[in-house]
């Protein structure tokens, strides 16, 4: 039977939750280099082309500019993203229809040639193809960013790394900002749906922190799979 969620056709500005682990639940984040060098993938890979011409002025002998004719900053979106020891969440907007598939074809072999270099390993990284899912309301979307949210929240006295960090969250909270991160797709729709209600209005901190019901109810198949 074929693994569910594995998709084999992608809509044109759908949202998708992407998300992937290391093979046979292998630890995929190590260090904090690790998680510095992911972020700095989807960073060439999603930044204005712009930014990366005159990134690669600033500093040459990093050699930005081999990201430049790889560049899809005109075909995806990200709105969120989670780093977590042995698996990844990402919460995208397609823009072009093979989009999705270039972009995690280039994120997942960039990152997996820099850990098998650095750990002296050879072989696959991730578990087999990574899984996506179409989101098809707005609640849901927000309800997701919620979900991909709450993850490092919940690991952060697990390991010496703190995965608030290497999440989209403080972004969406106005500590950091990117211009390859788009949490206004989110943060536009959360307030639009929250003014409905304006006994009950949320910052979008209490939303994600607070908030007391059960995603497992309002997500169902758009969350993980729980045996990570």
């Amino acid at each position: 039977m074929p693994a569910r969620n594995i998709i084999k056709c992608y809509v044109d500005n759908g949202f998708y939750h992407i998300y992937n682990r290391g093979v046979e639940k292998r630890t995929i984040f190590l260090d904090l280099q690790d998680c510095k060098v992911f972020l700095y993938y989807l960073k060439m890979y999603l930044s204005p082309v712009e930014d990366l011409v005159e990134l690669n002025k600033a500093i040459p002998r990093k050699r930005i500019n081999r990201f430049i004719p790889l560049n899809l900053f005109d075909e995806v979106d990200l709105l969120a993203f989670a780093l977590m020891p042995n698996h990844i969440h990402i919460l995208i907007k397609q823009g072009s229809r093979n989009g999705i598939i270039k972009f995690m074809r280039r994120l997942s072999t960039s990152y997996a040639s820099y850990f098998n270099r650095k750990y002296k390993r050879i072989g696959t990284l991730f578990q087999s193809n990574y899984k996506a899912i179409l989101v098809q309301s707005d609640e849901y979307l927000i309800h997701l960013s919620r979900y991909i949210h709450l993850n490092p929240l919940k690991n952060k006295n697990k390991t010496s790394i703190d995965w608030r960090n290497f999440s989209s969250y403080p972004y969406y909270l106005g500590e950091k900002n990117a211009s390859w991160l788009k949490p206004s797709l989110i943060l536009d729709n959360f307030k639009s749906i929250n003014n409905l209600n304006p006994q009950e209005i949320l910052s979008y901190q209490s939303f994600v922190e607070k908030y007391s019901e059960d995603q497992a109810d309002i997500l169902g198949d758009l969350r993980l799979e729980d045996n990570l």
